[in-house]
């Protein structure tokens, strides 16, 4: 497949890249790499870049959900950004500036779903923030990233209370159940500096979420927000993804009528 040039993606940006290298290189997935025939291209894959795009995301949310939020304390503040930057979100956002088209890849990873995997797609978001960031400004880079945002920005804008999704679900739990929710981690990949976990919700010993994220913290609070989804109790910026279940041999019971699919 021919990539599109990368002068479409710098347009819909509305960015000049100084240095063209950088930004071809936030495109380099390493099963292109892998598969090169001529050793002398100097060619760098994107890893390194998504580690650098990951902890600027981080520095930008917490600067602005620190200064947004005075009154949040530490583990609201922390809840916000892991909503802001997980994986579903990242790879939504990839998907809306199609940036799966412009990946090199080798043969086995593109016929294999490459240019659509949730994983790849967070990733190469990563590396393009890392590669803005390493060619503009922090404040080019943040104003881009924020412009990119603006519409989760909006969906997190609710009260406090109803964003911590392990408080609510506690409480909801114990008043319905009078058991406390368990958390039980069910599967991990990655290297130990970019790790994803998936864990489940259960209550009484029945599953009741499941959640995935770059930390404990991130998937428990997602398989927390699936459950009061399910019991009814839906946060405003919860969207109900059954699928991550479905993937791990996992029923749940139905959420009421009014919430219920089709």
């Amino acid at each position: 497949m021919n990539t599109p040039p990368l002068s479409e993606l710098e347009a819909s940006l509305n960015i000049t890249f100084r240095n063209k290298q950088l930004l071809q290189q936030a495109f380099v997935h390493r099963s292109y790499l892998n598969e090169l025939l001529d050793n002398n291209v100097e060619l760098l894959d994107n890893e390194r870049m998504e580690f650098l795009g990951d902890a600027v995301l981080g520095y930008i949310f917490s600067e602005l959900l620190y200064q947004r939020y005075p009154d949040e304390k530490e583990g609201g503040l922390t809840n916000l950004r892991s909503a802001l930057v997980r994986r579903e979100t990242l790879a939504r956002l990839a998907t809306r500036l199609h940036l799966g088209e412009y990946l090199l890849l080798g043969h086995g990873e593109q016929e294999s779903g490459g240019r659509q995997r949730p994983a790849t797609l967070c990733a190469t978001f990563e590396a393009l923030v890392g590669a803005l960031y390493l060619d503009q400004d922090m404040e080019v880079c943040r104003t881009v990233v924020l412009r990119l945002f603006a519409a989760e920005l909006a969906r997190i804008d609710q009260k406090p209370e109803n964003r911590d999704a392990k408080s609510k679900l506690q409480e909801l739990a114990q008043e319905t159940f009078n058991h406390t929710p368990r958390y039980k981690q069910i599967h991990s990949t990655g290297p130990d500096h970019d790790k994803y976990f998936v864990l489940v919700v259960q209550i009484d010993a029945r599953p009741y979420g499941i959640g995935e994220g770059r930390s404990k913290q991130e998937a428990s609070q997602q398989a927390a927000a699936m459950a009061l989804y399910i019991l009814g109790q839906p946060l405003i910026d919860y969207i109900h993804n059954p699928e991550l279940g479905a993937q791990y041999g996992l029923t749940f019971p139905k959420p009421p009528g009014d919430l219920a699919e089709g």
